[in-house]
């Protein structure tokens, strides 16, 4: 009995001695690119949450910086934060920031540099979009208008509609243009949720031009 056991288990040894000789090179290869990958994405990992938690980290010393005024210390920091951690989230937040000391302070051409980045360079449409808005406003007042309306027509996306055309009647009407700028402050006001705050300003916009977008809007319902 044992000796039949023996030749059995002897058996499987040798079984296995010919699979390992045939396919071991491959099992041994496959675990090694298994277990490497899995090092590769964990590392992954946490060098994302090292690159995250160090741009959070110079965001923050932005937002101090820029609470403060000091917006030398505020343009170093975004100059760091862009060129070691461009497309996190941070970096388009921070230039956002950094444009508002910026102009606070009068420095509407580093403001207006720092959005561009932005609108350029986030990793986020929504961050690039609000880039735009702010940098056609920027541009309106410097009388770049055919500059701002550049940025106008890139900034068109989900969400942001209303925004852009109360933009655009701005843009219309820093050229004179005030039919169309009424056309464009129409647009936005539909666009905008009745909810927002914000369209009480394209109301009163809308009001010094002798319109209302109520008495508009039924005028068209009723003509459906």
């Amino acid at each position: 009995m044992a000796t039949h056991l023996d030749f059995e288990e002897q058996e499987q040894i040798d079984r296995l001695k010919a699979f390992w000789k045939q396919y071991g090179n491959l099992v041994t290869w496959t675990v090694i690119l298994v277990l490497g990958a899995f090092a590769a994405w964990t590392g992954w990992q946490n060098w994302q949450a090292r690159q995250a938690a160090q741009a959070s980290a110079m965001a923050d010393e932005l937002e101090r910086a820029a609470q403060a005024g000091d917006t030398d210390r505020v343009a170093k920091v975004f100059n760091d934060l862009k060129a070691t951690y461009p497309r996190t989230v941070f970096a388009a937040q921070a230039g956002l920031q950094a444009a508002r000391a910026q102009l606070d302070k009068g420095q509407a051409d580093a403001a207006r540099d720092t959005l561009r980045w932005v609108a350029d360079s986030a990793s986020a449409d929504e961050y690039r979009a609000i880039a735009r808005l702010h940098l056609a406003g920027l541009l309106i007042d410097q009388k770049q208008y055919d500059a701002a309306a550049q940025q106008l027509d890139a900034a068109m996306g989900q969400g942001f509609d209303g925004l852009v055309a109360d933009r655009r009647g701005d843009l219309l009407m820093a050229q004179g243009k005030t039919t169309e700028a009424g056309a464009a402050y129409q647009t936005a006001w539909k666009a905008l949720d009745p909810g927002l705050e914000y369209r009480r300003l394209v109301d009163a916009k809308l009001a010094s031009l002798g319109l209302d977008p109520e008495a508009t809007a039924a005028t068209t319902g009723s003509a459906k």
